[in-house]
C-alpha cells in the first residue's frame, strides 16, 4: 500500500468547549514562511510549544491539536492538565488522554498564546517509527481557521498570509482555480465526481492532508458506490481505537480542480473499522495527500473556498506497493566506516596499520548512528510472502544497497517503482542472514 500508517486520525471527535485560541501574525508582518519536510505526501512542520521545538503533522482532517510523543525531548511544560477519553477509527475502546490549556505555540512569527491541546501517553500512537523521523503531534483546524494558508508541495513550503496582504488574493485568482468548500465540524469538505464500475456519483469528501493515500471511500456511507471487481485486502494503518483494515482497488476516475484523474487507487476501509465514527451528513470519503501533493493549494477557511493549481507531479501515475511489505524504522545503531582521508579532521580514530603491518596514517574509522529498518507487515499472498519474507525480519540490504543509508521513503518508492523489477532482499532473522529474491507484480 502507498503509506500504511495513513494516520487515520482524521476522524477524531472532541466534544469539549472552545477556548479563545487564535494564531496571529505580528502587526506589520505580511506572511510567515514555514519550510516543511514531506514524507510520502505528508507534511511535517516545526512548532515551538512553550519554548520547546516539536515536530507536527499538518492535518486538515483534525480539529484539535494532539501530542502523542515526546520521546526525543527531555522536558516539555504543559499547563492545566485534565484527564479525558478519545475515540477514533478502529474497533477497540477509547483511549485515555489529557487536555492542556493556555499553551504558547509559535512558528516563524505565527503565534497562539492560548492554545489548547490533547496529550496521549500511550506510545502505541507514536508513529515516528513509521515515518523515520521523530514526530511529536498533529495540528489542524486552529492553524488554518483565520488566515489564507498556502501549501506549495513542489517548493515544500507552507505560507500563512496576513489579511492585509491584498496582492496575493489578486494573484491567485489569476493563477489558481477557485473551488467552494464547506466547513463542518471545523474540517474542509469538497464535492467531487467519482466514477466506479461505469457509474458516476457526486461525492462529498473530506480534504485530508493527514492521509497519504489518494482517495478513501466508505461504502457503508455510499450505497450507490460499489467496490471494483478487482481488489486486494490490506492492513491500512492504526487509529485511536485499533488496527484498520479494508480493500484497495483501482477506480475509474474522479475530478479535483481542473484535473480528471484516471485509474487512481482507491482505499475502502471495512465497516468494522468505521463503525465508531460519526460522519457529517452526506460524506462518503476523503481526498488525501496522494492527490493534494500534485497541486499548489491555498486554503481560505474564512472564505469557505480553496484555490488549486496543478504542480509538477500532476501527471504522475498512481502507483502501489507491489511487494506486499510494510517497513518501519526500528531505532538507530552505531556503525563503523573506514575511508581514506582527503582533508578535514572528522575522524574519531586513526588506524596506524593495515593487515600487512604497513602504516596507513590516512586511513580513518568513523562511528555513526544509522537507522535500522524492520518488516512491520507482510500482505497475505504477496510476492514477498511467497518468497519467504516474514514479519519482524530486519532489513540488511536491498538490491545491494546497505539499509543503513536508506530512508523509509526511499524504500517505499523502490517497492512501488515498476512492475517486473527484481528485488533482492537480505534480512536478518534471529541472528541468521537470509536472502530472498522476488519480482514486483502489479495486482491492481
Amino acid at each position: 500500500m502507498r503509506f500504511f500508517y495513513t494516520l487515520l486520525l482524521f476522524c477524531i471527535s472532541l466534544t469539549f468547549g472552545f477556548s479563545q485560541s487564535a494564531f496571529q501574525l505580528p502587526q506589520g508582518q505580511q506572511k510567515a514562511v514555514i519550510p516543511f519536510q514531506m514524507i510520502n505526501n505528508l507534511i511535517f512542520i516545526p512548532i515551538k510549544v512553550n519554548g520547546e521545538t516539536l515536530t507536527f503533522l499538518l492535518d486538515t482532517g483534525v480539529e484539535e491539536t494532539v501530542l502523542f510523543s515526546l520521546d526525543d525531548k527531555e522536558e516539555v511544560s504543559l499547563h492545566q492538565l485534565e484527564k479525558i477519553k478519545l475515540k477514533g477509527l478502529g474497533a477497540n475502546e477509547a483511549v485515555e488522554a489529557f487536555k492542556s490549556s493556555k499553551n504558547k505555540l509559535e512558528v516563524s512569527g505565527f503565534v497562539d498564546d492560548n492554545h489548547e491541546l490533547y496529550l496521549i501517553l500511550d506510545q502505541e500512537f507514536n508513529f515516528s517509527s513509521q515515518v523515520g523521523i521523530p514526530v511529536n503531534g498533529i495540528i489542524g483546524y486552529h492553524f488554518f481557521k483565520d488566515h489564507l494558508v498556502e501549501i506549495n508541495y513542489d517548493r515544500k513550503k507552507v505560507i500563512v498570509y496576513a489579511d492585509s496582504h491584498i496582492k496575493i488574493r489578486k494573484r491567485i485568482l489569476k493563477s489558481h482555480k477557485k473551488e467552494a468548500i464547506s466547513l463542518e465540524n471545523n474540517k474542509p469538505y469538497y464535492t467531487t465526481n467519482v466514477v466506479t464500475e461505469n457509474q458516476s456519483h457526486p461525492s462529498k469528501m473530506l480534504i485530508d492532508t493527514g492521509n497519504s493515500d489518494a482517495i478513501w471511500l466508505f461504502l457503508s456511507e455510499a450505497p450507490n458506490l460499489t467496490l471494483p471487481s478487482k481488489s486486494i485486502k490490506c492492513f491500512l494503518g492504526r487509529g485511536f481505537s485499533g488496527n484498520v483494515y479494508g480493500q484497495r482497488a483501482r477506480m475509474q476516475s474522479f475530478t479535483f480542480g481542473d484535473t480528471n484523474f484516471k485509474n487512481p487507487i482507491g482505499t475502502f476501509p471495512d465497516s468494522t473499522s468505521v463503525s465508531s465514527v460519526s460522519f457529517v451528513q452526506d460524506r462518503v470519503g476523503s481526498l488525501g495527500g496522494g492527490v493534494l501533493s500534485r497541486f499548489s493549494i491555498f486554503f481560505d477557511y474564512p472564505g469557505s473556498c480553496i484555490y488549486a493549481k496543478p504542480g509538477a507531479k500532476i501527471s504522475m501515475p498512481f502507483n502501489f506497493n507491489m511487494s506486499g511489505l510494510e517497513v518501519q524504522h526500528d531505532g538507530l545503531e552505531w556503525v563503523t566506516q573506514t575511508y581514506q582521508e582527503r582533508g578535514g579532521t572528522a575522524a574519531v580514530y586513526t588506524a596506524r596499520q593495515d593487515n600487512m603491518g604497513h602504516v596507513q596514517d590516512n586511513l580513518k574509522i568513523k562511528f555513526e548512528l544509522k537507522p535500522v529498518f524492520r518488516i512491520f507487515n507482510v500482505r497475505e499472498g504477496s510476492v514477498a510472502q511467497l518468497a519467504g519474507v516474514q514479519k519482524d525480519d530486519r532489513i540488511v540490504k536491498i538490491n545491494g544497497r546497505n539499509a543503513h543509508y536508506l530512508s523509509i521513503e526511499t524504500i517505499n518508492e523502490l517497492l512501488k517503482s515498476e512492475e517486473g523489477r527484481t528485488i533482492v532482499l537480505e534480512v536478518e532473522r534471529k541472528g541468521v542472514l537470509l536472502t530472498y529474491k522476488f519480482q514486483l507484480k502489479s495486482i491492481l
